[in-house]
């Protein structure tokens, strides 16, 4: 089976989803030039390591990062298999194309979902931990923020982070936001987590629910809810927002399943930031790309193992909840559910 590995597309985004080290221990595999430039493989690095340069959409198996961009709706086609991120219930568009193919799609996103999702996992990580970063970055005043460090000084008291979900994507921010000496409150639907992160991080509130008056009173919210393959649910509403100081800051982890606020809509690298409600709301959907060469070492050590699977034509357990479209037709039922909803309204 031919392997395709594309140049991405999406605004800032510079992740290659195979390095020339993978590539060494496949075989026939066509990679598109300037795929690898943006991390710091070059086309020469990989011909070396036994690929060809070409058009990677020639391919039965086509391995990339990001969902299909609207210059690529076209690109898919019949007995083909496209294994990347997806985020298909968002963007009707995206999905229409996707069915319109006739191409098996496998979702990142939701490859292993009763496995620990091996794929997302470094990635949400890497989100997480970037979450803060970009936060203090909002909090400045050139930014539009409220000029809040978020450790403070002495003699200063620290800003306060409010993080809404304990898991992956919250954990890691957690451990920065901790880690610089904010005061943190974390949300989760259930204490499950809790007693895990208490034994690393004991000076933290952990609550259940959600408290709008911890969110008005918050210097930074970072959203970092997922429920694997579905759209993320509403919990911030513009009055909860609307009552936040000026220039306090709104990080959306979810936003590339819908957003976690009522005013959350979509941003990229080149134009990260918008203010509603005097809120900095930063939804970059592809917050890793930032990160470029540390997210595509992590994310290859993660896909690599089904690639193998995949160029032999074998299926396991983990690919088989990844699949999300196949030959014109959804196959995941949550996203099968949310397509239902979406339409229903």
């Amino acid at each position: 089976m031919r392997i395709g590995i594309p140049r991405e597309i999406k605004d800032g985004e510079f992740r290659v989803a195979l390095t020339p080290a993978a590539v060494s221990q496949l075989r026939e595999v066509v990679v598109e030039p300037g795929a690898g430039a943006g991390v710091g493989f070059s086309d020469p690095d990989y011909v070396a390591a036994g690929a060809t340069l070409g058009d990677a959409w020639d391919c039965e198996l086509v391995v990339k990062v990001k969902e299909l961009q609207p210059p690529e709706y076209r690109k898919p086609r019949r007995g083909q298999t496209i294994f990347g991120f997806q985020h298909f219930a968002p963007e009707p568009s995206l999905l229409d194309a996707a069915l319109a193919s006739g191409a098996t799609f496998i979702a990142f996103e939701t490859v292993g979902q009763d496995a620990g999702l091996p794929i997302l996992s470094p990635m949400s990580a890497i989100a997480g931990r970037l979450a803060v970063q970009v936060g203090a970055w909002c909090l400045q005043k050139q930014n539009g923020g409220s000029g809040v460090l978020l450790p403070g000084l002495d003699g200063v008291p620290p800003g306060k982070v409010v993080i809404l979900g304990a898991g992956n994507v919250g954990a890691n921010a957690l451990a920065i936001a901790y880690g610089i000496g904010a005061w943190v409150t974390v949300f989760a639907r259930t204490e499950r987590r809790f007693a895990a992160l208490k034994e690393s991080y004991p000076d933290v509130a952990y609550r259940t629910g959600l408290d709008p008056q911890a969110i008005v009173d918050a210097d930074l919210v970072i959203g970092g809810v997922l429920t694997p393959g579905q759209m993320s649910p509403k919990l911030i509403t513009r009055t909860m927002l609307a009552g936040m100081r000026p220039g306090s800051a709104l990080v959306d982890v979810g936003i590339d399943q819908g957003g976690i606020a009522e005013t959350s809509r979509a941003t990229s690298h080149s134009r990260p930031i918008y203010i509603e409600e005097s809120v900095v709301h930063y939804c970059v959907p592809n917050m890793p790309a930032a990160c470029a060469r540390t997210a595509s070492l992590a994310l290859e050590r993660a896909v690599f193992p089904y690639v193998q699977l995949l160029a032999l034509n074998q299926m396991n357990d983990d690919l088989r909840t990844g699949v999300q479209v196949r030959a014109g037709e959804i196959t995941h039922p949550q996203l099968a559910h949310d397509t239902r909803d979406k339409m229903s309204r």
